[in-house]
């Protein structure tokens, strides 16, 4: 099996590396923005179609939500444009194609999870791009797995694990969001479960569309703040423990509207791919690996 992997330097693309390299079995080839423009449609076609690959996985994303609401032509390019480009290509030489998206094709105002079926609605620009990036996808290869996924946070890169540890260091208390829920996914599992689906798809045996993939369990920015400084302050990682408030959504105002439920249900990939959700808790043992 060959995988062709895009945004190798982002969280997802670095643990896909890092997971590929100790497997014999898979030949993989990973590449990030400086290698392959992923909106340059004449370099996207020359690649795969030298390396005719049986898997792509797209692991680049324009993911600056704020900014994102300025930066509307560079965020449509790359989370949808250079996905479309990937998926034809994918569709001429035959092979298959996974694609990351987000919690914020939703409105985040269901009571409950979300699950594949209900209705999307997304508030802002990052939101709108991954969607339309989904829909390219899903019309140019048939062959294809969008993985909608929440609250990344690995070693690596900008996340709010390692936002929430730089903060410890010069301060004693802070204000963290409290009214917004979801699942933090853990980017190692999240790479986990592309090679997961990868490895079936080559085998054969895929039922392609839409599945969410992310953590439980469900809990608030403010809990998930709570957490981190617990098992940083007993991994010996900051001396002190961080006093968390909790503030509303509206106390902290972006220019980009945030989901305030991004829980995502995961009962369809358990079902068809025997694949569980994120441990996040299990994920922070690592914690000394995040400073």
């Amino acid at each position: 099996m060959k995988i062709l992997i895009t945004g190798k330097n982002g969280q997802v693309g670095r643990h896909l590396v890092l997971q590929l390299s100790n497997m014999n079995t898979i030949d993989f080839l990973a590449l990030g923005r400086e290698e392959l423009d992923i909106t340059n449609v004449e370099k996207v076609s020359q690649i795969v179609n030298e390396y005719k690959p049986s898997v792509i996985i797209n692991a680049a994303a324009y993911t600056a939500v704020d900014k994102s609401e300025e930066e509307v032509e560079l965020a449509n390019a790359i989370n949808n444009l250079g996905p479309r480009n990937l998926a034809k290509a994918a569709a001429r030489v035959n092979a298959a194609i996974i694609h990351i998206s987000t919690d914020y094709v939703f409105a985040g105002d269901k009571e409950g999870s979300y699950t594949e079926a209900d209705e999307v609605n997304p508030q802002g620009v990052y939101g709108k791009t991954k969607l339309a990036g989904e829909q390219s996808v899903a019309q140019e290869c048939d062959a294809h797995i969008i993985l909608r996924t929440a609250w990344v946070f690995s070693e690596f890169g900008n996340n709010f694990v390692k936002t929430m540890l730089r903060l410890a260091q010069t301060r004693d208390n802070l204000g963290v969001v409290g009214d917004q829920f979801g699942g933090p996914t853990y980017a190692g599992d999240i790479a986990k479960t592309l090679i997961s689906i990868s490895q079936t798809i080559y085998n054969g045996s895929t039922e392609y569309g839409v599945y969410h993939f992310s953590g439980i369990p469900h809990t608030s920015w403010n809990k998930f703040a709570v957490s981190i400084f617990s098992v940083a302050q007993e991994k010996k990682v900051i001396k002190e423990l961080v006093k968390v408030n909790s503030i509303t959504t509206s106390d902290y105002p972006t220019p980009a509207k945030r989901p305030a439920n991004s829980k995502l249900d995961c009962t369809k990939i358990t079902t068809n791919f025997s694949i569980q959700p994120s441990d996040w808790k299990a994920a922070l043992n690592n914690i000394q690996q995040y400073i």
